[in-house]
C-alpha cells in the first residue's frame, strides 16, 4: 500500500508539530529538547529522501518529458 502525497507530508510534519506542542506545554527540558531534535532530523530525512521515492521519480520524469 502506497501513501498518498498528503499522508507523506503528514508523516514528516506530525512528529515535529507534536514535539513543538510538548515543548510548549512542558518547557525546555532535556527530554523535550531531545524530542524536538529527533523530530527535526526525521523531517529533514523525509524531505531529503522524497525525490528518491518511486512516486516522486515518476512525477519528475513526467515533468522532464513535458519540457522537452
Amino acid at each position: 500500500m502506497e501513501l498518498g502525497p498528503y499522508a507523506r507530508v503528514m508523516t514528516a510534519v506530525a512528529p515535529f508539530v507534536a514535539a513543538s506542542a510538548l515543548r510548549m506545554m512542558f518547557g525546555k527540558g532535556r527530554k523535550t529538547r531531545l524530542l524536538l531534535s529527533l523530530s527535526v532530523m526525521w523531517f529533514a530525512v523525509n524531505v531529503l529522501l522524497a525525490p528518491y521515492s518511486t512516486g516522486m521519480q515518476q512525477d519528475l520524469s513526467r515533468l522532464g518529458t513535458m519540457f522537452r
